[in-house]
This record gives C-alpha cells, structure tokens and sequence, in this order.
C-alpha cells in the first residue's frame, strides 16, 4: 500500500484531498512571495483525526504544518513541500466558558473574536487583538504569540494562555499548564506559545478572560509630521499613564484607509494618533483630564474624542483595516515586524523614511506606539522584473536597523520563512545551539513545520542529547 493511503484511510474522501486545484488555496499564507505545494491537505474535526495524523507523520518521518485561517505575514504557516497541510478549521468550537474562574476552554480552530463574543454574556472578553482577529484563530495566534492594539497595558497571547493539550511531533499527547493562573516547575506553556509549530500541535487551549472595561475614553489626533506623533507617544508613556492602546498611522497608511472604509480621519494628517483609555468610570475620568492636558502640550491639528461605542468602532475600523487597505495604493507589498526600544522610536522613524527614500520605495507605517512595534509596508509592483527582491533588500535592512537599535526582528507576526537568516543576528552562536537541542527533543525527527524560523538546513535530529524536558521535569501528564 502506498503509504499516503494508509493516512487517507483516517479520513473520508472530502478532508483527505491531493487535488492540485484545491491545494493551490494552501500553497501560501499571507506572505504571497513565498509558496509551496503540499502532497495532501487533510481537515480534522476532532483531537483524535489530529493525533492519529500526527503519529502517521511520525512513523514514516513525513513532514507536516498545522494550518488555521493563514494569515501568517512571515510565511510560517507556509506548507513543506511533499509534506502534510494539516487544516484546522473545523476543530472550532468553544468547550467551555467559566465566568468564575474567567477561563475559557477552547479548540484551535476558533476564531479569536468568536471567543470575546462568547464571553460578552458573562461581563468578560479576550484580549489579545490582532488586525485580523475577525478571521485568525487562536491556534495560529498561539503559534506565534500574536499581540494587537491593545497588547501595551494587557500584553501578549502568552499573557493569556495558561495551558493547552498538545500532540507533539512523536505522537504524544501532553498537557501543558492547567486551570489555574499557579503553576509548579517550567512553564512548558510559555516554551510552547511562539514556537511557530515546531514541537507539535495544540488541539485544546485554555484562555483568560478579562473582564470587560466599564468605560473607554477614544481619541484621534492628528499631526502635521510622524515625529510629532512619535513625540506625542513619548509624552504620554512619561507622564505616568498606561493606556490601553497607543497606535499611529502615517499618511499613507490614511490615504490607504480612507479608500478602504472612508474612516474620517483628518485631512492633510502627517500622522494619525489613536490613544484609548479604558477601565473603572472613576479612574477614566480622572485620566481623560490627564491625557487632554498631554496631547494639547503636543500641539496637533486636529482632536476628535468618540462620541459613543459606534463612534470608537468606526475609529478603530480605519487602523484595523491598514494591513489590507494599502492593497489599494500598491499590487504587493510586505508588511514589516520590527521592534526598537520606545527611546528610539522617533529616531527609527526618521531612518525608515531616509531607507525609503534611498531605496525610491514608498513605505507605509503603521505601528503599535507604546511597545515600539513597528509595521512598515514596504511596496511594490511583482509584476516589474526584480521589484521584489528591491522590496527584500530594503525589508532586510529594516530588521537589521531594528538588530542594531537593541530590538528585535519580530513582535508579533513571528519569524516564519521570511526573517530567519537574520536569527543569528540577534541570538549568538550557544543560544541558536540551545534552541535546536530544545526543537529536537520535541521533535527527533524534524518534521514539524520544517524550515521555519531556523536558516538553511537544520541541525539533524538530535536522538541521543538525553535530553526530554517533559520527562525531566516530571510536572506534565500523557495520554
């Protein structure tokens, strides 16, 4: 028998497919650049269908990538070639909300704001939100330890995962973290959130809800430059505030926006600042003096305060929408995830445009303010011979601007295919050593989402390291 029919054998003929029409929709997630033809795509509706693939994998050391919706923007849920596209979708339902204990207990294929809609009866939500939590699931969201807007005051998914039961690349089936917000011993949750899908798979995550604010106070500023934005940031992180989100969007990020969804931000605006306090009414009215004391220190042009839920909403709508709006000004273009220290932020601002303009390349910014989480879009035309590699060039030195300022390549979009040669930029020699002996005693093999995060080829499975955290540690369960 061939041994792909042994793995069909697990599914009925409509989730087991090698069609080359149907997977051409898997042969890409949200980086475009990069693509690869899986040798079968396979959709799961329970745990079970996810473990007995996972094990099939293993035994005959063919490689796999667990999938959700594919918004990934650095290629990393990209298939391997001749290997498995695991398509989560289905595994999307929502196990069990505990309003007491404000968890929620969830599948991999739920969409992140399916989770704060299932929540809302109970007073609570979800608070990590990314640009696309509409349609991203939490899976991928663990995968790569997404953020959002709001990610300064509540921090990250790692903040909010606080266990999962995961199918590691063996085949085996372990739990991670529990309940409770008290652990004992490693926190083999955190090791795995961010991992990029290269231990294995998670098929139940437990969540923390928050509960939701009592009141939000939503300002829009404009400014007539994006150092004046930057400033403005500054200003407000040093007189003492957290607020829950500081975004900026510069102006063609705007000009992409407003042909998008019309969202009425200020004419002529350099740079668009949307600054949202959110918590106890008592609190927010104290702080909404606060911050207007702050931002008309910083002289803007323009101030509009949301009115009511609607008038926040459709503020929010513009910044949401910016990743895929600027669809409207360039063909293609590649969204950037670099970090500087805040400290920095008016400095990296100002050598993105002089990049840019070196480079004769339009960059749209947008970016998470308050942690220093840049986006810059970097355009360009794929049609025209060596447009994209003009793009990578000046993307690459984006990330090492980022490296030499004392941040980081990745904030929230993860490593994927698109910035692991920079890896051992940022990491020495002992450390790159230590995170392979770390993905090999998850997965001997190599062969769960292969070729990602790591340049070229990997390091070969390291059988005998004597070293299985899990067993080590003696504070998991099995299955």
């Amino acid at each position: 028998m061939e041994p792909l029919d042994s793995l069909a054998s697990i599914y009925p003929a409509s989730r087991f497919n090698r069609d080359a029409a149907f997977q051409a929709a898997f042969e890409s997630d949200g980086l475009t650049a990069f693509r690869a033809k899986p040798r079968a795509v396979v959709i799961p509706e329970s745990a079970e269908e996810v473990i007995e693939t996972v094990r099939w994998c293993h035994e005959h050391a063919v490689p796999f990538v667990a999938r959700g919706s594919g918004t990934s923007l650095s290629g990393g849920s990209l298939p391997v070639a001749d290997g498995i596209v695991i398509a989560l979708n289905r595994l999307n339902r929502i196990l069990k909300i505990d309003p007491v204990e404000r968890i929620a207990v969830v599948e991999p294929g739920v969409v992140n704001q399916h989770v704060s809609d299932a929540a809302a009866p109970e007073g609570l939500y979800y608070a990590p939100d990314p640009s696309s939590q509409s349609i991203c699931t939490i899976g991928g969201n663990l995968a790569f330890n997404s953020g959002g807007a709001h990610c300064l005051k509540y921090g990250m998914t790692s903040n909010h995962v606080i266990g999962c039961k995961v199918v590691l690349a063996t085949g085996e089936v372990v739990t991670m973290g529990s309940e409770s917000l008290e652990t004992v011993g490693p926190d083999f949750t955190g090791l795995f959130v961010g991992s990029e899908g290269l231990f294995g798979v998670a098929i139940e995550i437990t969540l923390r809800l928050l509960p939701k604010p009592e009141q939000f106070h939503t300002v829009l500023v404009g400014y007539d430059s994006l150092q004046a934005a930057g400033d403005a940031v500054s200003a407000v992180i040093d007189s003492g505030l957290l607020p829950g989100a500081l975004e900026i969007m510069d102006a063609l990020s705007i000009e992409a926006a407003e042909a998008a969804v019309a969202c009425g931000y200020p004419p002529g605006a350099a740079a668009v600042l949307i600054v949202e306090l959110e918590g106890p009414r008592e609190k927010i009215e104290e702080e909404r003096r606060q911050l207007d004391e702050i931002l008309t220190s910083t002289q803007p042009f323009a101030q509009r305060v949301a009115v009511d839920e609607a008038d926040r909403l459709f503020i929010w709508k513009g910044r949401k929408s910016a990743f895929s709006a600027v669809g409207r000004l360039s063909p293609d273009f590649l969204v950037q995830d670099g970090v500087v220290p805040r400290s920095r932020l008016g400095e990296a601002l100002v050598r993105i445009q002089q990049l840019s303009a070196e480079a004769d390349i339009r960059v749209a910014n947008v970016f998470h303010a308050g942690d220093g989480n840049l986006h810059p879009l970097v355009m360009f035309d794929g049609s025209q011979p060596g447009a994209l590699h003009r793009a990578e060039e000046l993307a690459a030195k984006l990330s090492r601007l980022c490296i030499e300022m004392g941040g980081s390549i990745t904030g929230e979009h993860g490593v994927g295919m698109e910035k692991r040669d920079f890896l051992p930029e940022m990491f020495d020699e002992p450390t790159m050593r230590m995170m392979h002996r770390i993905r090999a005693a998850m997965d001997p093999k190599l062969i769960a989402n292969p070729g990602k995060m790591f340049p070229g080829k990997e390091a070969p499975a390291l059988s005998n390291i004597g070293l299985h955290p899990l067993e080590k540690a003696g504070v998991i369960s099995r299955e």
